[in-house]
Formats: structure tokens, C-alpha cells, sequence
């Protein structure tokens, strides 16, 4: 997702507040207004909800958590159900920004998968917070273009037959979380040894072989064959490749030792005025039947509703299993400073 900063975010907020042109306006008790990111929300399913319950669901979009994050605390008002990811879930819960749920109400959420709720050490209960949707980078090869054994692990980018067909994120949390992984670390680590290990590794030996770090226009020049091997969510690389052409073109997978990863959550805001209505929404997209349209939708792997990959009509990108060893990249707070510090390094050292 493109991140803005959160500087202007915030000032066009306020000004934009100021207008009166944030706040939702108030409706009647038959209306839902979510706040979730941009393509992120299963149309038949909002549809079937609201059919099934005579109410209204609106939704506002978001690119990015800082543009929510910086929405909300500059005043938007009338949002009920957000969908922050870990590091922002936890933090909106320690200020204090979102109801306790009452899970009673929605009996749906026993089929979350434990492994998940091992991952949300922020939120294990679901107290505040009910998974969404859990995923994670992994590597891309085009087979198109390779025609040699390659390696399954990060180190795939040590590999210099993919010089100059090679690319990686511009994420230091993504790039620098697959390094700690390989030297068996915490893609959350902030001890300094532990640091500039990782920031080596990409330096000397990942850095060489990539033509850029590239966060958005990786996924087409994979497709056009520019691109032999990416990093990156397999979303993007699916979506720029024929549906046709997908089993002959793309070599996805997860490493077997994880990587960073995010959870999608939904989450109901201090000063929703459809609390009960929401809860009903948060439980309808749990029921399996329901989860697995959503699935369907985006053709994503089913790991938040185990019991929901008996109902797809889609093949998943990958399987689920892939994610049982990554690890949720968590706030960290004023250490997110040795991670800038060490990725300006890494973007402005020459090979």
C-alpha cells in the first residue's frame, strides 16, 4: 500500500474537518458506515448483509494506516467498524480509541483460527480486535525466464544468475525482516548486532543482484518478463499475469522459516453509534460460508476461517500453511529509528 506522509494527512484532515467535509453524517440506526482500505471489502458479501438484515452498509476508503490513523485522531466522526493493521491495531487500543467487544454477540468468532490469535500478542482474546484478513510477501519467479534449480529461502537474492532481473520491496520492515529470518532473528529484533547482520546481508549480497527496491510497479515488469524474481505480495504478481497464463508463468512461495507478515482486523471506533449493528456485521463476515466469498472475491488463501476453505470456488494464490512461521511485524516504537537509519544505508550504499 502507497504510505503518505503523515504530515500532510493530517493538515489536509484538518482542513478538510474544518469543512465539514470528514464526518459522516448522522443516519438512522439501519445504516453502517465502515472505514477500510481500498479494494478490501467483498461486494456480494455487504450486499447479502444488507438484504439479509434491511439496512444500509456506506463505505469510505483508505490507501494507507497513517491516512486513517491521522483521519480519525484529527476528529472524523461517524464511523463505525476500522480495519487497522497489528502495529496500528495496538496502538489505537493502548489510546484508547475503540469498544471492547462483546464477543457473546458474535458467536462466530470461535472459528478463528488459534494460530492467528498465538500471533495478536496486542489482542489475544479478541477483546478489541477481530482478525480480518492475515498475509505476508513472499518470492516470485518467473518460470518463463528460469530454467536452472533455485534456492527456496531468502537468500534466493544472493543468487547472481538474477542480476539485473531482480527486485525487492522499498519496505525496511519487509527487506530487512526477510535478512533477521535468515540469521534465525525476529523481524521485530532491535538488538543492535542482530541489526547491521541483517543490513549486511542485504548490502552485500542481496543489493548487487536488484535492479531497484519496488513497492508498486514490480508486478508489471514481472508480467512483461523484465522482472525474473521479485519480492513482494502475490496479489500483485497474480494480478498482472493472465489468469490463464498463471500455473506456466508464476513460482510463488513463502519460505519455509516465515517472514514478516500483517493481520488486517476489524474493529469498532469509541464513538460508533451502531455498536450492536456492527457486532452483527463483524459476525456475518466470520460465519464460513460468508468468509469464503470473501476469499473467493480475491482469490486469497484461507487462514483466519479454517472452517471456510470447505466452501471456496477458487483456487487460493498459495496455501495458507506457508504462514504458520512468519511473524506479525509489531509497533516498535521509537526503535523504528534504527531500522530508518540502517535502511537509508542500505538504499544510498553504492554496490
Amino acid at each position: 500500500m502507497k504510505k503518505l506522509s503523515t504530515k500532510i494527512v493530517l493538515a489536509v484532515a484538518m482542513v478538510a474537518s474544518a469543512m465539514g467535509l470528514i464526518s459522516c453524517k448522522e443516519e438512522d440506526d439501519k445504516t453502517l458506515y465502515l472505514y477500510n482500505w481500498t479494494y478490501y471489502t467483498p461486494e456480494d458479501v455487504v450486499a447479502n448483509f444488507e438484504k439479509d438484515f434491511g439496512v444500509k452498509v456506506k463505505i469510505d476508503n483508505y490507501a494507507s494506516n497513517e491516512e486513517m490513523y491521522s483521519k480519525l485522531r484529527a476528529g472524523a466522526k461517524g464511523y463505525d467498524i476500522v480495519f487497522p493493521s497489528q502495529d496500528y491495531a495496538s496502538i489505537m487500543i493502548s489510546q484508547g480509541m475503540v469498544r471492547k467487544l462483546d464477543l457473546s454477540k458474535i458467536p462466530n468468532s470461535k472459528y478463528v483460527n488459534p494460530k492467528m490469535l498465538e500471533k495478536t500478542v496486542y489482542d489475544p482474546n479478541m477483546e478489541y480486535a477481530v482478525p480480518y484478513y492475515y498475509g505476508a510477501a513472499g518470492i516470485s519467479v518467473n518460470k518463463t525466464k528460469v530454467d536452472w534449480d533455485y534456492d527456496r529461502s531468502w537468500n534466493i537474492f544472493a543468487d547472481t544468475r538474477f542480476r539485473d532481473h531482480a527486485t525487492m520491496m522499498d519496505d525496511m520492515r519487509e527487506v530487512m525482516g526477510d535478512a533477521l529470518v535468515m540469521n534465525g532473528n525476529s523481524v521485530n529484533s532491535l538488538d543492535d548486532s542482530e541489526l547491521k547482520a541483517a543490513a549486511d546481508i542485504v548490502i552485500n549480497d542481496w543489493k548487487p543482484n536488484l535492479v531497484k527496491f519496488d513497492a508498486e510497479g514490480f508486478g508489471k515488469n514481472f508480467a512483461s518478463g523484465d522482472f525474473w524474481l521479485c519480492q513482494g505480495y502475490a496479489e500483485v504478481v497474480y494480478g498482472e499475469v493472465p489468469q490463464d497464463k498463471w500455473e506456466e508463468t508464476i513460482d510463488f512461495w513463502i519460505p519455509e522459516n516465515g517472514g514478516p507478515s500483517y493481520v488486517d482486523s476489524m474493529m469498532i471506533l469509541k464513538d460508533s453509534k451502531h455498536y450492536d449493528l456492527a457486532l452483527e456485521f463483524i459476525n456475518y463476515i466470520l460465519e464460513p460460508k460468508n468468509y469464503a466469498m470473501f476469499l473467493d472475491f480475491f482469490n486469497f488463501p484461507c487462514y483466519i476461517v479454517p472452517e471456510a476453505e470447505q466452501y471456496m470456488t477458487t483456487t487460493p494464490l498459495y496455501d495458507a500453511k506457508q504462514m504458520d512461521n512468519c511473524q506479525l511485524k509489531m509497533d516498535i516504537a521509537e526503535g523504528l529509528d534504527k531500522y530508518n537509519e540502517l535502511w537509508q544505508n542500505i538504499r544510498f550504499t553504492s554496490d
